[in-house]
């Protein structure tokens, strides 16, 4: 069984986006953080601010994870020191697979609350600008380790130290890194999302689009 590393939330600051600013710079807190399912554009962590509800947010992406295994990995390559919450993400896990998750499975994060697996990241130029890279949104998608958005199920509290575990996993074998695969440079696995019913909705609809199911 894994664990919340870190619970992190993000106030809007100064940034190169499109916008002119941007909630991805976000910091761990302490004590209990409330948990909801948002409206569009709003994320699903009390006091955690989102600048572009049009690609942020909403219900299919309330809450981010991603793993301390993966940003540890991260610090060595880019030789630089990345503490939790320096991807941009809500949740900083440890011992959880989060790459590996399967869309639609369901995680027990803490005593209340439950979250969905819907959707991996994927990196845009806010996210390049953050990390001063311009070369950025290419590097992350050759490593392939994206996180993974959530929905809310159950609302609640979560705090640092919470306990995540898996109550169920839906079978189908689509995995967040599949999804980022197949979405990024593998057309070819598209037609393997098709079953993957808790794909989030715009993701879905392209994918139905793209293979030409109905």
């Amino acid at each position: 069984m894994g664990a919340v590393l870190s619970v992190n939330v993000g106030d809007l600051r100064p940034m190169l986006a499109a916008t002119g600013h941007s909630g991805i710079d976000k910091r761990p807190v302490t004590g209990p953080v409330a948990v909801s399912a948002p409206e569009a554009g709003a994320s699903g962590l009390a006091g955690d601010k989102i600048s572009d509800g049009t690609v942020h947010g909403g219900p299919d992406r309330a809450v981010y994870a991603y793993a301390r295994e993966d940003l540890d990995d991260w610090q060595k390559d880019l030789g630089t020191t990345l503490p939790s919450g320096g991807f941009g993400e809500n949740l900083t896990t440890i011992g959880v697979d989060v790459n590996g998750a399967e869309i639609g499975e369901r995680w027990r994060v803490g005593h209340e609350v439950v979250l969905e697996v819907s959707a991996p990241r994927t990196p845009c130029r806010t996210f390049a600008a953050w990390l001063e890279r311009g070369d950025w949104i290419r590097t992350f998608i050759d490593r392939g380790v994206p996180g993974a958005y959530l929905r809310v199920i159950r609302p609640g509290a979560i705090r640092a130290g919470d306990a995540v575990e898996v109550l169920t996993r839906p079978g189908h074998g689509v995995t967040v890194d599949l999804v980022f695969q197949a979405i990024t440079r593998r057309p070819d696995l598209l037609t393997r999302l098709t079953g993957a019913e808790a794909l989030a909705e715009d993701i879905l609809a392209k994918v139905l689009r793209r293979t030409r199911v109905r």
